[in-house]
Parts: structure tokens; C-alpha cells; sequence
């Protein structure tokens, strides 16, 4: 795969789990979600998941420590998602909105960071 196909993956990841947030705040405030905790804690159900743990990736990129680094917080970002639907099945709005805006946010904040150096990184290859 080339490096301007790895930032072009990169860049749509960004803006899916972005999306994240809104689903989460969306279904703090109404109480449910069309995607279960148990999904939402899977990191390679998501489409940059599949194509994170595929092998469209070649060995030598898996290796490399942008893409570990990427991986372990994607898996750390899906599992407080997770965790913020768990409480809001159980009706626990207060504690999924303060999950949301503490860890979750710290998680988002850290997973986008890791993206946009890993996309840096291959743009200046690519270049």
C-alpha cells in the first residue's frame, strides 16, 4: 500500500471517530444507541479497524512504531466508548456524560494526535 493511500486511510479514520463524540453525546441525552457496548468495544469492527488489522498493511508498516502506537490507543479509544454505552444502557446518564468528557475526550485527544503524526509522517515519505 503506499504512503499516500496510508494518510488517505488515516484522514477518513480521523473524521469517523470524530463522529464518535456526537453518537455518544446523542445517545447520553436520549438514553439508547444503535450500536451495542460490545460492538463499540470491538476496534476492528469500524472501517478503519478492518483496514488497521488487515493485510493491506504490509508486515514492515504493522511493525513500526507510529502503527503500534495507533493500534493500542484505537483499542484504548473503542473500549471507553464501550464503556460509555454500557452506562447509558444502565440509565446512568450523569456517569457516561462524565466519562465522556474525561476519559473518553483525553483517549480522543491522544488516538488524534497518533493519527495526525503517523499521516505526517507518511506525507513527508510520499513527498
Amino acid at each position: 500500500m503506499s504512503d499516500a493511500a496510508i494518510a488517505d486511510a488515516i484522514k477518513k479514520a480521523m473524521g469517523a471517530h470524530g463522529a464518535w463524540k456526537l453518537k455518544l453525546r446523542t445517545a447520553i441525552t436520549v438514553g439508547r444507541c444503535d450500536t451495542s457496548p460490545s460492538t463499540a468495544r470491538c476496534d476492528n469492527l469500524c472501517e478503519f479497524g478492518k483496514w488497521l488489522y488487515s493485510s493491506e498493511l504490509s508486515p514492515e508498516t504493522k511493525r513500526g512504531m507510529p502503527y503500534q502506537v495507533v493500534r493500542r490507543l484505537h483499542a484504548e479509544f473503542h473500549d471507553c466508548a464501550g464503556q460509555v454505552l454500557n452506562l447509558v444502557q444502565a440509565g446512568k446518564a450523569k456517569e457516561a456524560q462524565a466519562l465522556l468528557d474525561g476519559d473518553f475526550a483525553a483517549r480522543s485527544d491522544k488516538l488524534n494526535r497518533a493519527l495526525t503524526k503517523w499521516r505526517g509522517e507518511v506525507q513527508s515519505v510520499a513527498a
